[in-house]
C-alpha cells in the first residue's frame, strides 16, 4: 500500500520562511517565542515554537534547503504523517536537550538532523555531498556527528548538542520504522540497492520538476 505524500516537508519549509519574514517585520517575535532555557518549564510551548525561528538569512537558507531536500526524500519513503511525527518529535527532543546546555536556542536544525537520522537508517546508501565530496548518507551522518561532537567539546556558538540529540532521535525513529529488516550499506554479499534508480527518478520528477 502506497503511503500518501502531502508534501508536508515543502509546506514546513514555506512556514519557516514565512515566520522569518514575520521575525523581520516584528522584532519582538523572536524573543517571545525562542527557547529560553530558564523559561522552559513555565512556557513549555517554546520547545516547539523555537523550531520555526531563525537567527539570520544564512541560518534560514541552510535549514530550508536541508528540510526541503532531506525532508522530501524521507516523506516519500515513510509517508507524510510519519515524516511530520519524526520532524516534530526530533525537534522537541533537541530543544529539551539543548535547554540543559544553552541559555537560549532557536532554529530547525535539531528537527532536520532528526530527519537525516531516520533517512540514514532507512536509505543509508543514497549519495550526498559533504564539503564538496560525494559520499553515502551513512558516511555523511558520521562526519556531521563527529563535527558536532568536536563542536560540543570545543564550543563554537552552535547548538551542537541539539544537533546530536536530534540525529539520535531520528536514528531511533528509523529503527522503529524499519523493524527487523537488515540494513545494507554495500559490504559483504551483494544485495539489491536500498534506494532504486526508479525511486530516485520518480522523486526528482515529482519534487524537482525534472522532465
Amino acid at each position: 500500500m502506497k503511503m500518501q505524500n502531502r508534501h508536508y516537508s515543502l509546506w514546513l519549509t514555506g512556514i519557516i520562511v514565512a515566520v522569518f519574514i514575520l521575525q523581520l517585520a516584528y522584532l519582538p517575535l523572536t524573543d517571545s517565542f525562542k527557547l529560553v532555557s530558564s523559561d522552559a518549564l513555565a512556557r513549555p510551548w517554546i520547545l516547539v515554537t523555537a523550531i520555526f525561528l531563525h537567527a539570520g538569512f544564512a541560518h534560514l537558507l541552510f535549514n530550508g534547503l536541508g528540510l526541503a531536500m532531506f525532508g522530501s526524500i524521507l516523506e516519500e519513503v515513510v509517508g507524510s504523517t510519519r515524516f511530520l511525527a519524526i520532524f516534530i518529535a526530533a525537534g522537541i527532543f533537541s530543544s529539551i536537550v539543548s535547554a540543559f546546555f544553552y541559555p537560549s536556542v532557536l532554529g530547525a536544525s535539531g528537527a532536520i538532523f532528526g530527519v537525516i537520522g531516520a533517512l540514514t537508517v532507512l536509505r543509508p546508501t543514497i549519495t550526498v555531498w559533504v564539503y564538496y565530496i560525494p559520499m553515502p548518507l551513512y558516511v555523511a551522518a558520521i562526519v556531521w556527528a563527529a563535527a558536532d561532537f568536536f563542536g560540543f567539546i570545543m564550543p563554537t556558538g552552535v547548538a551542537n548538542a541539539g544537533h546530536l540529540s536530534g540525529l539520535a532521535a531520528g536514528i531511533a525513529a528509523g529503527f522503529l520504522l524499519r523493524g527487523k529488516q537488515p540494513i545494507s550499506i554495500g559490504f559483504g554479499k551483494k544485495t539489491h540497492p536500498i534506494l532504486t534508480a526508479e525511486e530516485f527518478d520518480k522523486w526528482e520528477k515529482e519534487h524537482m520538476g525534472k522532465k
